[in-house]
């Protein structure tokens, strides 16, 4: 009989952020994903850049943002009718994305001091990599990349503008920051990070 692997989705790969919620496909829930050790490492090295996007944020802009943000309800529910759950190249769409979970699981409203980040694909393997219709060379196949949900442009490039900051001091490499938008009108924040050869690719994209 073959042996089944299963995924401990509540690992933590930094004090934020989880196995689970870096290797979970909306609309392909059944395909087979994975991650070897070795792409885990990887995550584990992309976690450690969103710690510190995380904190950043939270300690700049999160107060006045939630407070002021036209899109957020009393039930700390997004507003907007864009498809913004989705993954790179896959079209993968949840119509009203949740503004975030506390650590716990818990919704966050207008009065908790931190937002999470919101991860709408991390690792992919080629199972899934093939059925989303990611390109053969996708940083996720190898855990090196996510991609970020964002509630608007403004968002976007305010996380854009930290990871380019952190980049610079602690003179470390990154390979991709790409802005990208799909025919939908959908935008989120694609960052990846490799062990070696990063190319520090900034771009925008629209597919």
């Amino acid at each position: 009989m073959e042996q089944i692997v299963q995924l401990n989705s509540n690992a933590k790969l930094s004090e934020h952020f989880t196995l689970g919620e870096m290797t979970k496909s909306s609309s392909h829930p059944e395909v087979y994903n994975i991650p070897s050790h070795e792409a885990i490492a990887n995550l584990k090295r992309v976690c450690g850049w969103l710690e510190v996007l995380r904190k950043r944020y939270n300690e700049r802009y999160n107060a006045c943002h939630l407070e002021h943000h036209p899109s957020v309800m009393s039930s700390g529910v997004e507003r907007s009718a864009l498809p913004l759950g989705l993954s790179k190249t896959s079209h993968e769409i949840s119509p009203r994305a949740s503004l975030g979970r506390d650590d716990k699981g818990g919704a966050l409203g207008r009065d908790d001091k931190e937002k999470p980040i919101i991860i709408n694909s991390g690792y992919r393997s080629p199972q899934l990599n093939k059925k989303i219709g990611g390109v053969p060379t996708s940083n996720h196949l190898t855990g090196c990349a996510v991609d970020i949900r964002v509630e608007d442009m403004e968002q976007l490039i305010r996380y854009a503008a930290i990871l380019l900051e952190y980049a610079d001091e602690t003179n470390q490499q990154f390979d991709e920051l790409l802005i990208e938008r799909n025919r939908y009108g959908a935008i989120w924040l694609h960052f990846a990070v490799r062990a070696r050869d990063n190319r520090r690719k900034v771009a925008l994209i629209i597919t």
